[in-house]
């Protein structure tokens, strides 16, 4: 792997790269490759099919847009006209994003069409906008797919296919689409793959879409930590039902830095984020979550994005590839469902050549053990000390819990939370069946655990959680309201 500071700068690629796109990468501040870039560009501007794992915040996304823009050069050159590259992305915000820096990267070539293609918008315009013919499209998987099955969308001259965080596709539901769209395009084309981890998902889409011959490149096998190295990140070991006094002390003592807190579900986002905007008088506060329409997750990137000082509650949804620039904190208040996504979290801080972030991950003590994953997996915490005091937020909550609307908030929010807990992998760190569910509602503001609607499915998929939910009845720690569907 090449070292960052002996990496080619771009002007030596004079003849591989077209003028226009250098006089582009040139306008956006970009001098010098980084490790990822160095190892991509030459293979991929040859034509080969690539697999690329890099840390988040690599700047991969160059990696594969300087290529496909190349390749779209060389087809109208011929003559040729067509949707000659797809990329895809898991989300909408990473898609929209990736097409952010596609126009600044053609801005010096006005010949190249290009669309993006995702949900929550108009699909007649869509429609329209391919039937027009898009060198480029950026697109998520289910809005594509719907796309192909139309008599508007050519994609007979697709000859690149460009598959970026590609270990989250199948992991938000996109597998089935993923195939068709596969099984559709072209078999004679390049197909690149980018990703920060790698995991049994991405190996069977590797050999379903990808050519033999293909290069596989990691510029993180030689390095000891799986974090970026401006990254100073610990984790703080809290008593459940004080959770929600340390967020607010800690955004008391950040409100000079721009933040990003994660969340585990939508409810828990809107919860906290109404608690601390609207009863304890945080104005620089937001929150996104995938229950808003498109446009007023949008409108939030986009506010978020320009601010100087800001804290942004979100679900994983904002954890993968957005890149926001000078993100001083992550603030994991709910722990990841693994290392991957830890990764993938904190890789939205100290993105970039030299650029230095913070990051902090909030545990309960039976969920100490996680740390020996983390450690496992090359990522290394120190460890961080509770303050002495906290606010008291006590009239707040009772204030605040006097509103119903806001009460059943918090039930449901509690609710999220708990349900979260299927979904982590490490079930024995993670683990239901020990967790105080009456400390859980008091970190919510609730004096009591509520009775909750768990729904809990007989088919064979489910087994596992009926036996759980009936364990926890005996040890008489669950919600007394449960349905079985």
């Amino acid at each position: 792997m090449a070292s960052q500071g002996h990496n080619p700068k771009f002007k030596e690629f004079r003849g591989k790269i077209s003028k226009p796109t250098l006089r582009a990468i040139k306008t956006m501040g970009f001098k010098q490759l980084t490790d990822i870039q160095a190892e991509v560009l030459p293979k991929a501007l040859s034509g080969s099919d690539i697999v690329a794992t890099a840390k988040t915040g690599s700047g991969k996304t160059l990696a594969f847009l300087i290529p496909i823009v190349e390749l779209v050069n060389k087809h109208l050159n011929g003559q040729s006209q067509g949707t000659f590259c797809v990329v895809i992305s898991p989300t909408r915000e990473l898609a929209s994003q990736t097409y952010s820096v596609l126009q600044d990267l053609i801005s010096q070539n006005e010949s190249i069409r290009t669309a993006l293609i995702i949900g929550g918008e108009s699909r007649k315009m869509q429609s329209n906008i391919l039937y027009q013919g898009a060198h480029i499209v950026v697109s998520t998987p289910g809005r594509l797919f719907d796309h192909m099955r139309t008599k508007e969308f050519d994609y007979s001259q697709v000859s690149c296919l460009v598959l970026d965080e590609a270990d989250k596709i199948f992991q938000y539901g996109f597998e089935e689409d993923i195939k068709q769209i596969i099984n559709r395009l072209p078999k004679e084309r390049q197909t690149m793959l980018f990703s920060a981890t790698r995991s049994e998902a991405t190996e069977a889409l590797i050999k379903s879409a990808m050519k033999d011959d293909l290069h596989s490149i990691s510029t993180t096998e030689d390095n000891d930590r799986a974090t970026v190295e401006g990254l100073k990140q610990g984790y703080v070991i809290c008593e459940t039902e004080y959770r929600l006094y340390w967020l607010h002390k800690l955004l008391k003592k950040t409100q000079n830095s721009k933040i990003m807190v994660f969340f585990s579900s939508c409810k828990s986002v809107v919860f906290h984020y109404e608690f601390l905007y609207k009863h304890c008088g945080l104005s620089a506060v937001l929150c996104i979550h995938g229950k808003m329409s498109q446009s007023e997750r949008t409108e939030t990137i986009n506010t978020f994005y320009s601010a100087k000082k800001m804290a942004l509650l979100c679900t994983d949804l904002a954890a993968r590839g957005l890149d926001i620039p000078a993100v001083d904190w992550i603030v994991q208040f709910d722990p990841p469902s693994d290392t991957n996504e830890y990764i993938h979290r904190v890789g939205r801080t100290a993105r970039g050549l030299g650029a230095e972030g913070k990051a902090v991950l909030l545990l309960r003590p039976e969920e100490k053990e996680f740390i020996d994953y983390l450690n496992e997996a090359k990522v290394y915490l120190d460890k961080y000390e509770l303050w002495d005091k906290y606010s008291n937020l006590q009239p707040k909550i009772e204030s605040a819990m006097k509103d119903t609307e806001f009460e059943k908030l918090a039930v449901e929010a509690f609710e999220g939370y708990i349900r979260a807990f299927e979904v982590k992998k490490l079930k024995h760190v993670f683990n239901l069946l020990n967790m105080n569910l009456d400390a859980v509602a008091r970190s919510f503001g609730l004096k009591k655990k509520p009775d909750v609607d768990i729904r809990v499915g007989f088919s064979k998929k489910h087994r596992p959680r009926k036996r759980m939910l009936a364990m926890m009845d005996e040890k008489g720690n669950i919600p007394t309201k449960v349905s079985k569907t």
